[in-house]
C-alpha cells in the first residue's frame, strides 16, 4: 500500500497519476547483473502497475507487476525486493509531514521544489 490519505490523495490526484509516478520511480532500478534499467530490459511496463480505488480507511493500494527477463529468473526475488524498499522509502518521505516542513525551511530547497511544481498558466 502507499500512502494514507494525508499524503496520497492530496499529492496525487487519481490514479492514473499515481501509476505514472510509481512507474516514473521504478524504472530507473538497475538490473542485478545487468548494466541496464529495468525498463530498458522490458521487466518493468506502465501495463503492470495497477492502482486500486482507494480503501475505506483512504489508503491507495499499488501493485506491481514485473517480467524477469528469462523463465524462472534467480534473481527475480531480488528485483521484487528492490522494487519493494524503493517505494516503500519514497511512501515514508511522502508521508513524514516532519521531514517534509523541515526541507521547506531551507531556502534553497524551497525556491527548487516551488519552481518545479509551478503551474504554468
Amino acid at each position: 500500500s502507499l500512502g494514507k490519505s494525508e499524503g496520497t490523495n492530496d499529492v496525487f490526484k487519481d490514479n492514473v497519476e499515481l501509476r505514472d509516478t510509481v512507474y516514473d520511480l521504478i524504472r530507473t532500478i538497475k538490473d542485478p547483473e545487468k548494466p541496464n534499467t529495468l525498463e530498458e530490459l522490458s521487466v518493468v511496463y506502465e501495463e503492470g502497475i495497477k492502482v486500486s480505488e482507494p480503501t475505506s480507511g483512504k489508503i491507495n493500494v499499488v501493485r506491481v507487476e514485473f517480467n524477469p527477463t528469462v523463465p524462472h529468473c534467480s534473481l527475480a526475488t531480488l528485483i521484487g525486493l528492490c522494487i519493494r524498499i524503493k517505494l516503500e522509502r519514497i511512501n515514508k518521505q511522502v508521508n513524514d509531514k516532519e521531514r517534509i516542513a523541515a526541507a521547506m525551511e531551507n531556502p534553497n530547497l524551497k525556491e527548487m521544489v516551488e519552481n518545479c511544481i509551478l503551474e504554468e498558466d
